[in-house]
Order: C-alpha cells, then sequence, then structure tokens
C-alpha cells in the first residue's frame, strides 16, 4: 500500500531474494491479495513456506486452509511477535508443529489448530526492528516534508460495537505501554530517523486519564516537534474537554472519532455507548481546540432508504466534522452482525468489503442507487466544507492540510472513478481547490 507494487513486481522481487520464508498479514478486504502472494511465492519458489496472519485468519483460517492450503502453509492466530519466530524454528527444526500455540495448518487432509496463544503480558518488552524500514516509502501527503511511523501505546479494546471486530480479535481483553516507554519510542524515531509525524494505532489510548495525562506531561516537556494523529472516543473527549489545549501542546493535530450513527436509536443498534449530542459536542470540542476532526457515519443497512440517507447528511452537516466519511457497511463474517446481514448479502468477493464498496442490498434501495446515494453525500458535504475552509483565519497549518487533503481525496481516492457517474466533481469544486492550494 505504500509502494503500490502490482504483482509482477512482487513476482520479481521474490525471484531475487529467494526467502526460505513469506509471511503476509491481511483483513478482510486484502485476503485475496495476500493469498495471491503466498500462490506467486510457491510458483516461484516450490520448497519456500508461507504464513498468513492477521484479522480474517485468525477467524476464518478454516476456509483459507480448505480454500488455499496449497499455497497456505500456516495460519498465525492472534498476536504473532512470538508465534512467528517459533512457527519459523520449529519447521526449520524439524519440530512436531501441532506443539506451537497459536497456529492452524493442515494435516493429513484435515485443519488442525493449536491450542491459542495467549497475549503478551509485557507490551514494554516488544522491540520493533524499526532500523529494517525504508522510511522514504512513508510520506504523508497532506504534511509538506514530512514522514510518518505507526506506533501502538496500547492493546486491545472493551467496547463492544455491532459492526466491529476489535473486541473479538483481542478477546475483550485491554493492555497498555508505560507512558515513558511509549515517549521514548516517539523521541527515537524522531532523533534517529528524523520521523516528524506519528500515527498511533491503538482503538482506544486515551482509557486510562492517569497514564494519557503523563503521555501528554511527557511529550510537552520535551517538544519534540512533531505532529500527532490519533483515534479516541466521544466520552473521553468530553471527559478532557478542560485539558483538550493540552492535547495540542503536547503535538496532536489530528483526531479521528468514529459516531457512526445518525440518532439515538441507530447508535444503540450498532451498540455504540454514546448519543447523538455527546457526539456533536466531541466533535466540536476538538474543532474548537484548533485540531482537525475526522469521522465516519455507516450507510447501507437493510433497512436504508433514499430518505434514510438524506436524514444521515442533514445530521453530517450538524456534526460538522472537518473530513467526514460516509461508509457503506461491510458485513465481516466474523462480527456480530453478520449473521442477521446473511440474508441481504449479495457480493461475496471479500476485496469487495472495503467500506467504499455495496455489499448489501437494502429491501428499498439497488445497490447502485446506495453507491449513488453515498457519493452524492460526500458532493454535497464537501460543497459546502470548501468555502468555510477557503474563510478560515489564524490557523495555517490547519487550513493547509484540510485543502491538500481535499485535493488527495479528489485526484487519488475511489471517489475520483466513481464520482465520473455523477458528473464528475463539480468544475465550482475543482476550481475552488487550485485556488486554495497554496
Amino acid at each position: 500500500m505504500s509502494k503500490f507494487h502490482e504483482y509482477d513486481q512482487i513476482r520479481k522481487h521474490i525471484q531475487i531474494e529467494a526467502p526460505d520464508f513469506v509471511g503476509v498479514t491481511a483483513i478482510t478486504a486484502t485476503i485475496n491479495d495476500a493469498i495471491e502472494v503466498l500462490k506467486i511465492a510457491k510458483q516461484e519458489l516450490p520448497e519456500v513456506t508461507t504464513f498468513l496472519g492477521g484479522v480474517h485468519p485468525t477467524f476464518l483460517y478454516e476456509e483459507i486452509l480448505l480454500a488455499d492450503g496449497r499455497w497456505v502453509d500456516y495460519c498465525v492466530l492472534g498476536e504473532g511477535e512470538l508465534t512467528a519466530p517459533e512457527l519459523l524454528d520449529g519447521h526449520r527444526n524439524g519440530r512436531d508443529m501441532s506443539k506451537v500455540q497459536g497456529i492452524a495448518f493442515m494435516r493429513n487432509g484435515r485443519v488442525l489448530c493449536t491450542a491459542p496463544r495467549v497475549f503478551m503480558a509485557d507490551l514494554n518488552a516488544l522491540s520493533p526492528a524499526w532500523h529494517l524500514v525504508n522510511w522514504s516509502d512513508y510520506p504523508l501527503y497532506f504534511i509538506d516534508d514530512s514522514t510518518v511511523a505507526i506506533v501502538s501505546s496500547s492493546r486491545g479494546c472493551i467496547h463492544s460495537c455491532f459492526f466491529c471486530s476489535q473486541h473479538k480479535f483481542w478477546q475483550g481483553s485491554y493492555r497498555e505501554r508505560d507512558p515513558y516507554n511509549f515517549v521514548a519510542e516517539i523521541e527515537h524515531l524522531a532523533a534517529t530517523y528524523g520521523i516528524n509525524v506519528f500515527f498511533i494505532a491503538d482503538e482506544y489510548p486515551t482509557r486510562s486519564r492517569e497514564r494519557w495525562e503523563k503521555i501528554l506531561d511527557l511529550l510537552i516537556e520535551k517538544q519534540l516537534g512533531v505532529h500527532i494523529l490519533m483515534e479516541t472516543c466521544v466520552p473521553d473527549i468530553i471527559r478532557d474537554r478542560n485539558n483538550l489545549h493540552r492535547y495540542r501542546q503536547a503535538g496532536i493535530l489530528f483526531i479521528y472519532l468514529g459516531v457512526e450513527a445518525t440518532n439515538d436509536r441507530k447508535l444503540a443498534e450498532f451498540k455504540k455507548d454514546i448519543k447523538f449530542e455527546e457526539s456533536k459536542e466531541a466533535l466540536k470540542l476538538v474543532r474548537d481546540a484548533g485540531m482537525i476532526v475526522e469521522s465516519s457515519l455507516i450507510i447501507g443497512t437493510p433497512s436504508e432508504t433514499p430518505a434514510s440517507i438524506q436524514e444521515t447528511l442533514k445530521t453530517a452537516y450538524e456534526y460538522n466534522a472537518d473530513f467526514m466519511h460516509f461508509l457503506l457497511l461491510a458485513p465481516w463474517p466474523y462480527a456480530d452482525m453478520y449473521e442477521s446481514l446473511k440474508p441481504y448479502i449479495e457480493v461475496w468477493d471479500y476485496s469487495k468489503y472495503n467500506l467504499v464498496e455495496p455489499i448489501i442490498k437494502p429491501t428499498a434501495m439497488t445497490r447502485d442507487q446506495l453507491m449513488s446515494a453515498v457519493l452524492n453525500c460526500y458532493k454535497k458535504y464537501y460543497m459546502r466544507k470548501l468555502p468555510e475552509w477557503a474563510n478560515m483565519k489564524g490557523n495555517d497549518l490547519k487550513r493547509s492540510i484540510l485543502i491538500k487533503g481535499m485535493k488527495a481525496i479528489i485526484d487519488n481516492s475511489f471517489l475520483k472513478d466513481h464520482m465520473t457517474g455523477l458528473g464528475g466533481m463539480p468544475k465550482s469544486v475543482r476550481k475552488l481547490i487550485d485556488k486554495l492550494e497554496p
């Protein structure tokens, strides 16, 4: 996703490197590509050992091995830091692989799943091999002269949103890194590799108020001159409403808050433990603190109608996030909602389960109508936002990021191709973007 390589380039790379092992990670939308890479590896190097990890294989290893076991030797289930080295050593040394915890593989024509791997107790013990990263592969398109690193301060999520898989993947657990350990990693990456943008990949980094405030204290004290992007939840932003100026002092520039639904009924249906007015307040608090706030709304449940989508767009205006995404519901095969959605699924190609293509057919709409309605939401929402950005005063960095981000959305995202069917992005929008861009 960073190098934009095609299969032929991957094939040539495998030919040159001639590895003993090839491992790939996969979410549902990338599982087809992941298996294709392992297929290429087997075609080029028949003796190579392949393994596959990530959310999708963790839940659907049996489906994968039964269908593609000739390309996939092992599935790594759950966390892989301890499992993968043990798998490699065990395979290389001819050990009984059924003794390796947290894997699945074929044996005598049947799928064998070993005992589960217990989650790591001490996340502070992890030390990523940052020296192996080619940092030139990781610019950030909306900040000039930037290099971004993805870091993690915690693992797990205590929330059980109906459409999500994170709670299941982490089995309802939650673990945290020590604040000093986490900030020291950011400091090391900034000093050693010149990293100036950090994306905190945690599902829920702010859960412990005391720990989170210590992270802010350390970042403010060190003044590393970096930008931080993160995701968190609505209640924690409201909790920290009198502390958000310190977020900005610590370098936090961009916060994603998943509000997901347009009214309290749908929020309850999605098992989001928040209310509409709370979400609206949290988004405004982040915006007023000078940070960029991004959010998303889910469209495409079986009961969706043209009228309900218009209501979603109206609510999006009320939420007034800087960036709003209108995501099409993806029925993850392992999510709680899957069985109830199954009768409405019309697309079974996992590569389409990407939140931007319609998989479910609502009872009152075709999937084409659903797609057109979503594109129209994007079109109308950002036609309202652009004049607002044009008149923004006193925050040149935020204004620049918003405009460059919008240009990237127009030029490079899925909207570029799909908007053609709606007559393309309006010329007035394109002219305004070109005029505003520094």
